[in-house]
């Protein structure tokens, strides 16, 4: 008895602002995914890529509301961008870059660590 061996799936995409070609091979059926790549003609952002035959247009946006401690993405111009737009023939997507939020401590780091000596001898930390 003969089993058919089947070929992985393989999609085809570009870049609608520079142009870049790619494939990928997908081992589990085509499940739907996304190629990204780092796109030059964008700032080098981290940029969604079509699939060949679909028409489309990638926008990035500027963040327009104020960076403070924040970490944002930039792009080439070292300019916070907000999202990319992706627009086709059928809808738009949006790849945002949600900024990232830090802090610091004012406990000393003596007093931290008999909080976490404390903590871990109650089995509550």
């Amino acid at each position: 008895m003969a089993v058919p061996i089947l070929a992985p799936a393989h999609r085809e995409w570009y870049c609608p602002s520079c142009h870049k070609t790619d494939v990928t091979t997908d081992p589990h059926g085509g499940k739907p995914h996304t190629r990204f790549h780092t796109c030059p003609k964008l700032g080098f952002l981290t940029t969604p890529m079509l699939p060949v035959g679909v028409k489309g247009k990638l926008v990035a946006h500027e963040r327009e509301d104020y960076v403070g401690n924040e970490i944002v993405r930039v792009d080439a111009n070292n300019r916070p961008v907000a999202s990319i737009v992706t627009t086709r023939d059928n809808g738009q997507d949006c790849t945002v870059f949600a900024p990232t939020a830090n802090g610091r401590s004012d406990v000393p780091p003596a007093r931290r660590n008999a909080i976490a000596r404390a903590g871990s001898a109650t089995g509550s930390g």
